[in-house]
């Protein structure tokens, strides 16, 4: 979907399907760094559906504030889907929220690979169903972007902000 000028942003967009729904959202940030939770506390009154971000940067941090498995990081390591999944799930059970968000990748200009470029990220959401249902779960989209470290964080944040948006809208369906 295209944004045009007078669209409202993504976190004002996503802040009111969650009040709208009564549901809360917590982060759990590597690559970017605290931004995904800065940009959805720019909109005023996001204390009503926001709970935290976590910047879990180093592996320990992942470990210990997110419960992320030695094996999944000795695997395959941070930036990968299985990282990033365990990641959303662990924010939003350490929070105890209904939508838990995560993201990690590489921001650059270094440390890229040829199966990981600079810009790739991986994005997890995870979602908290009723006790009893069997209906949570937790998907897992990789992206690249382009530009500089700074664009590439940006993009990587609003992109998780847009991929969590359309988590909400498809799973209020099923």
């Amino acid at each position: 979907m295209r944004q045009f000028a007078d669209d409202p942003p993504i976190e004002e967009r996503l802040g009111e399907l969650l009040r709208e729904r009564g549901e809360a959202l917590a982060v759990a940030e590597s690559c970017t760094g605290g931004l995904v939770g800065s940009l959805v506390t720019d909109v005023p009154g996001s204390s009503d559906y926001f709970d935290r971000s976590l910047v879990t940067y180093a592996y320990d941090a992942k470990r210990e504030a997110l419960a992320v498995s030695r094996e999944a990081l000795d695997e395959r390591g941070a930036v990968s889907a299985p990282v990033a999944r365990e990641m959303a799930r662990g924010v939003r059970d350490v929070a105890d929220v209904t939508w838990g968000l995560s993201t990690t990748g590489v921001a650059g200009p270094t440390g890229g690979t040829e199966e990981t470029p600079v810009g790739t990220v991986y994005v997890g959401v995870a979602y908290a169903a009723d006790w009893g249902t069997g209906a949570s779960r937790a998907t897992v989209e990789r992206h690249e972007f382009d530009g500089s470290r700074r664009e590439i964080k940006e993009r990587i944040a609003r992109g998780a902000l847009r991929d969590l948006a359309a988590a909400v809208r498809e799973w209020e369906r099923a």
